[in-house]
C-alpha cells in the first residue's frame, strides 16, 4: 500500500507517521522540508508547499497513491485544491476534520457521527463543516473516494492538555501548581471530557487506510474514558506531587477576558461530550484506546522534566490568570474554589 500523507509531522499526524511505517506501509511524507528527527526507517520525503498548488502538483508527477491523507485542510479552498490535484487519481483521500463540528450546545451528551454538524461560536469548526459537506456532495455526485476522520483533544508527549492553558508554553500551569499558585478551570470543574492520546488515535486512523468500507463515511476516533475537567486537572498536580488550588470561572466570563480563546472554549470545550467510538470498532475491529489519561499526561510531564527548555512559562498568561482570579475574589465571597 502506497500512501502519502500531507504534513505528517504533527502531534496527531507523527504518531500516525510512526505506527504506518511500523505496519509495513509505503510511506511518503509531503511537507514544506521539514526532516522528523524521529523519522521512522523507509518514509520518503516530498518537499513542497500544499499551499502552492503547481508546486505540488509537479512534486507529485509520476507518483501514484493508494491513499492520501491531508492533515493541515482547514478550508473550502483547501478542499478544491485537492480535488483538482487527487480527483481520479486515489483510492481513498482521508480528510482530518475535527469533533468541534459537532452541536454546540448538544442535545445529548453522546456523540455519535450522526449528531447534528453545528457551531455558532468557532469559525475553524463552521470551516471543516463546509469542508465536509463539499467533499460528501462530491462522493455523492462523482464518487471521490473520501474517508472524514474526526479527532477530539488529540495530545502527545509534547502537550499538557488543560483547556485553560499557555498555548505556546503548556508547562505554565504546572508550573504555577508547583508554586501553589490557583490555577483557573473553566465552568464548575464538572463537565466531562475525552483527551485521546496521539498513539491510540493512530490505531483507529492507520486502521482506516485502504478500508473500502470506510469509503463515504465520517467516523470520529476518540479514547473512551471520561473524566471531567477537575479530575484532569487533578491528576497532572498529583503527577507532580501537589494539592491543586482549583479556581472555578465561568465559561462566558473567560471568554469575555479572553477574546482569542473564546472561540475553542465556547466553540468546543465548555460544553460535556461523550464519544460514541461504536462506528469505528466496526471499521476497524479490535480498535481500543489503551493509554489512560493518568499514563498518557505523566508521559508528558516525564518528557518537559527532562528538557529545561521545555519548562518555559507564559508570563501574559499568568498575568491573565491572576487578573480573572483576582477579579472573581472581588465579585464572588470564595473567589469560586
Amino acid at each position: 500500500m502506497r500512501v502519502l500523507f500531507i504534513g505528517g509531522t504533527g502531534v496527531i499526524s507523527s504518531a500516525c507517521t510512526r505506527l504506518a511505517a511500523q505496519r509495513g506501509i509505503d510511506l511518503y511524507l509531503l511537507n514544506r522540508g521539514r526532516t522528523p528527527a524521529d523519522r521512522p526507517a523507509g518514509v520518503r520525503l516530498i518537499a513542497g508547499d500544499v499551499s502552492k498548488e503547481q508546486e505540488v502538483a509537479a512534486a507529485l508527477a509520476g507518483h501514484t497513491f493508494d491513499v492520501v491523507a491531508n492533515f493541515i485542510n482547514f478550508t473550502p479552498a483547501d478542499v478544491e485544491r485537492d480535488l483538482r490535484l487527487f480527483r481520479g487519481k486515489v483510492g481513498q483521500y482521508v480528510f482530518i476534520s475535527s469533533c468541534s463540528v459537532y452541536q454546540k450546545p448538544l442535545r445529548d451528551y453522546r456523540v455519535t457521527e450522526s449528531t447534528p454538524l453545528v457551531n455558532p461560536y468557532w469559525q475553524y469548526a463552521r470551516d471543516k463543516i463546509a469542508c465536509e459537506q463539499r467533499l460528501t456532495d462530491e462522493y455523492r455526485h462523482s464518487g471521490f473516494p473520501v474517508t472524514i476522520v474526526r479527532p477530539s483533544l488529540t495530545y502527545g508527549d509534547t502537550l499538557i492538555p488543560l483547556a485553560v492553558n499557555s498555548r505556546q508554553r503548556p508547562w505554565t500551569v504546572v508550573d504555577r501548581m508547583m508554586q501553589g499558585k490557583p490555577i483557573i478551570v473553566h465552568g464548575d470543574g464538572t463537565g466531562l471530557w475525552t483527551c485521546t492520546h496521539n498513539t491510540d488515535f493512530a490505531k483507529g486512523f492507520v486502521g482506516l487506510l485502504a478500508n473500502d468500507r470506510a469509503i463515504g463515511h465520517a467516523v470520529h476516533i476518540t479514547s473512551d474514558e471520561v473524566l471531567t475537567w477537575d479530575q484532569h486537572y487533578r491528576t497532572v498536580a498529583d503527577l507532580v506531587g501537589v494539592e491543586p488550588k482549583l479556581v472555578h470561572v465561568p465559561s462566558e466570563v473567560l471568554a469575555a477576558w479572553d477574546p482569542q480563546g473564546r472561540a475553542g472554549l465556547l466553540g468546543d470545550k465548555a460544553w460535556s461530550a461523550v464519544f460514541d467510538n461504536s462506528k469505528l470498532k466496526g471499521l476497524v475491529p479490535g480498535y481500543a484506546a489503551t493509554t489512560p489519561f493518568r499514563e498518557g499526561v505523566g508521559r508528558s510531564i516525564a518528557r518537559f522534566r527532562s528538557d529545561p527548555n521545555r519548562q518555559a512559562v507564559d508570563e501574559e498568561f499568568n498575568r491573565w490568570s491572576d487578573e480573572v482570579i483576582a477579579a472573581q475574589e472581588r465579585a464572588l465571597p470564595g473567589g469560586g474554589k
